[in-house]
């Protein structure tokens, strides 16, 4: 019942609500913290000799309630992953039927240190925004043990000795942010076992009797239950990201167009003929309620004179039909195209009379 109701208390604290982003830990960070501490049950067996000869017995040693205390320098590798050194220190008392109507009181204690490697869980990868992180880890190390059990009342024998072997953890529990840059409250539970630490006589067993003896104990575990104060020293926010590179957005298709023509032709070269289509594809691509087309001469004639201003007049109305025709032929309806001649009005460059210009020769597309 005790470590069901630890577990849920860890797993309530891991889940506190709060209002900003996770810290993930970056450069160097020190932890402490304590809670409590619950030792499973072991069973010891004791051999020796005496008066009358040789004699064994097994035994329970009961652990009731326990604090732990533990202290951690560690590193942050930026990527979730985090390296670190602590020392620990457990401590239980005992008390309970070590069998055969037979008491059991003391105290133990474990004391040395692990090398963990832990992994924060980033939750932003899972579409959650909170100051909660939750991590797992696993470490190994060296506990030394102190064994203070005494056995019946008055004292039948008792069971004492220091001794150290090694150990493991596993780790998990979650770290909130409290607004300070760089704290962090921790809440985990940990499960610390020691497989060989107590065997093969390395505690002494004295009792009523016993001239010699060899004392062997089953593997320890520890559920620990714990919050702690974590301080992150590198709390520069990481740099910000580059903004994002926004393409300039593709140039809109020109409004008019310019077609060329030989002097005294209304023909369309091949050139015209592409800026022509130009014009239609861009009549499609861009709001275009009608398109113009007005057409224009230079000043030269074959007849000079008015009546060679009257023929250019209609050169100009000529070289507009052709460009008119070919924007059909495009695609674009006759109904949205308006046509002008001009004749030698207008010039796109000032000559003096009777001058043959190619760019006076012309027809402007115009979309509206």
């Amino acid at each position: 019942m005790r470590l069901r109701m630890a577990l849920l208390a860890t797993t309530l604290m891991a889940a506190a609500p709060a209002v900003a982003s996770a810290t993930t830990i970056t450069g160097p960070y020190v932890d402490l913290g304590g809670g409590y501490d619950l030792t499973q049950t072991q069973s010891f067996k004791v051999k020796g000799t005496d008066e009358d000869g040789h004699w064994s017995d097994k035994a329970k040693i009961h652990h009731k309630n326990g604090w732990t205390g533990y202290a951690s320098f560690g590193w942050g590798f930026g990527n979730g992953l985090r390296a670190e050194v602590e020392g620990t220190y457990l401590r239980s008392n005992l008390n309970g039927n070590a069998g055969s109507g037979v008491s059991t009181h003391g105290k133990d204690s474990s004391y040395g240190g692990f090398g963990n490697l832990v992994y924060d869980i980033d939750l932003k990868q899972f579409g959650i925004d909170a100051p909660v992180t939750p991590f797992i880890g696993a470490g190994a190390g060296y506990l030394w043990t102190k064994e203070q059990a005494n056995f019946g009342n008055p004292t039948a024998g008792s069971l004492h000795g220091t001794r150290g072997g090694f150990a493991y953890q596993a780790i998990v529990g979650a770290a909130i942010d409290t607004g300070v840059p760089g704290l962090q409250v921790t809440a985990q539970y940990r499960m610390i076992g020691q497989p060989g630490s107590f065997r093969n006589g390395q505690f002494t067993f004295s009792g009523e009797g016993a001239s010699t003896n060899h004392t062997s104990i089953d593997h320890r575990f520890n559920h620990l239950f714990m919050l702690g104060l974590r301080y992150a020293f590198d709390t520069a926010p990481p740099p910000a990201a580059p903004a994002p590179v926004v393409a300039a957005p593709a140039p809109l298709p020109a409004r008019s167009y310019l077609v060329f023509f030989d002097w005294d032709a209304s023909a369309l070269s091949a050139r015209a003929r592409q800026i022509v289509a130009e014009a239609a594809q861009a009549s499609t691509h861009v709001q275009t309620t009608r398109i113009e087309v007005n057409g224009y001469t230079d000043n030269s004639a074959a007849h000079p004179g008015p009546r060679g201003e009257k023929y250019n007049l209609g050169l100009s109305n000529r070289r507009a039909d052709s460009v008119k025709a070919e924007l059909i032929r495009d695609g674009v309806p006759a109904t949205a195209i308006d046509i002008h001649g001009y004749g030698e009005a207008h010039p796109l460059v000032a000559t003096g009379p009777n001058t043959r210009e190619p760019q006076n020769r012309r027809v402007e597309i115009i979309l509206h």
